[in-house]
């Protein structure tokens, strides 16, 4: 064997070898909506890091429909993982038929439950790590710099997507306030639901704004809620706004 050929084997190997421990990112999950896609970095969210949420408001409908949200993310990658979620929680008032009602039944469910935040913090870094499941969802007051940390690089590690509900805390501090290693940091609120042409409840509607976002600009639309296989949809003629919008909606294939 020539020396040139010996050289090229050995490069060829080596390729190999660095390709083999070369981090693979998860793949994304769309939302489906180009309103929302286009304007992410990843055209969806980043399966292999931490994303955060949280209510826009201290108020039960704000942090219903930040739960929602997450919920209909959560089942989404569960269906098409065809495996589990694990939500981890310090109080444990998820109210199951609401979850189901946004494509998460309770068979796609994994529950735990930390005492403190920094339970809920380690319980979701093991699910991480752990690597078998859809995603990893935690809901906490208080998460410091080196917290979020650990998780995004657990996430990594996992190839699962990690969310972190953030509360309001009793002293009225802004949950988003404190920094983060999260890719993407979401606040979602209620908003006035759309009409229909009978007299009777409109659809569910939120405001979904992205505060920040790793490698890209924030931005805030209205939605409607999630249906019972987790999709958003987007009311019609209100893709560059966050206003309420009367007409017909276009749900997302």
């Amino acid at each position: 064997m020539s020396a040139a050929a010996s050289h090229s084997e050995t490069l060829s190997r080596l390729r190999e070898r660095v390709a083999d421990v070369r981090p693979r990112q998860a793949p994304a999950l769309p939302f489906g909506i180009p309103a929302i896609d286009d304007r992410l970095a990843d055209h969806g969210l980043d399966g292999g890091a931490l994303h955060e949420v949280a209510p826009t408001a201290p108020s039960l409908s704000d942090e219903a429909a930040a739960t929602l949200f997450l919920a209909g993310l959560a089942a989404r990658l569960a269906a098409a993982a065809d495996t589990r979620v694990l939500w981890v929680v310090s109080r444990f008032d998820l109210y199951a038929p609401g979850l189901e009602q946004a494509g998460l039944p309770p068979h796609r469910l994994i529950f735990a439950e930390g005492r403190e935040d920094k339970d809920v913090l380690a319980l979701m870094e093991d699910g991480l790590r752990h690597g078998a499941l859809a995603a990893v969802i935690g809901e906490v007051r208080r998460a410091d710099m080196t917290a979020s940390r650990r998780l995004q690089l657990a996430a990594d590690a996992g190839g699962t997507p990690a969310f972190l509900s953030r509360r309001w805390r009793r002293e009225g501090a802004c949950p988003l306030s404190e920094l983060s290693a999260a890719t993407t940091r979401w606040r979602i609120a209620c908003a006035p639901s759309g009409r229909l042409p009978a007299p009777g409840v409109g659809c569910a509607r939120w405001t979904v704004e992205l505060v920040r976002q790793r490698n890209g600009n924030p931005f805030s639309l209205l939605v409607e809620a999630c249906d019972n296989t987790g999709r958003l949809a987007l009311p019609a003629g209100a893709q560059h706004r966050a206003a309420p919008a009367a007409g017909a909606t276009a749900r997302a294939a």
